[in-house]
């Protein structure tokens, strides 16, 4: 486990930010005072390991982890040079290399995205849903499809009443939450 959170580190140190570090010929950082930022969430557990179980340091890095207040601000401080890397959304890099937003060529060697999208829904809309969704001994079958979400929306829809949902960030692959029936009594 060690050995896959350092290979996973070092790919994120060497590849976040372009003008953060360069390998000399012994393969040593050329800088080795790094600041990091993150939102919190907990994806960024990896930068948290290996903080605090002094990884960095074992790799001649010296880094500090700085909260940020949001995807577009970890963005533009990786961008002008106020963060050295960061642990980001998965589209950011593309998107910004494409223009989308902030236009900026950010290059990363490692995603530890999995595809793992989904969709949370409020208790009163879960309770909706369950009943298009085929269980298994009580249980619902998984992965249960947006087919399972489509007749509550149509529902909504037909009722006149909002059917509420959110992202994270427009580049984000990351869970995008339906917010309908929050606060209870919406």
């Amino acid at each position: 486990m060690k050995k896959m959170i350092r290979t996973a580190l070092t790919a994120l140190t060497m590849g976040l930010s372009a003008n953060a570090m360069a390998a000399d010929s012994v393969g040593w950082p050329e800088k080795a005072d790094l600041k990091f930022g993150f939102i919190k969430l907990t994806d960024m557990a990896p930068l948290a390991v290996a903080y605090e179980k002094g990884y960095f340091e074992e790799e001649g890095l010296f880094v500090t982890l700085e909260a940020q207040a949001n995807w577009k601000v970890l963005l533009d401080r990786v961008i002008d040079g106020q963060l050295d890397g960061a642990h980001m959304l998965a589209g950011q890099p593309l998107g910004a290399t494409i223009g989308y937003g902030t236009e900026a060529h950010i290059i990363t060697a490692f995603s530890m995205d999995l595809n793992g999208n989904g969709i949370t829904v409020s208790n009163a809309v879960w309770e909706e849903m369950k009943k298009n969704i085929p269980s298994e001994n009580g249980k619902p079958v998984h992965p249960i499809k947006a087919d399972a979400l489509k007749p509550v929306v149509e529902k909504y829809k037909a009722e006149g009443k909002p059917f509420n949902m959110g992202m994270v960030f427009p580049v984000s692959t990351i869970t995008t939450s339906c917010v309908t029936g929050w606060p209870p009594g919406v």
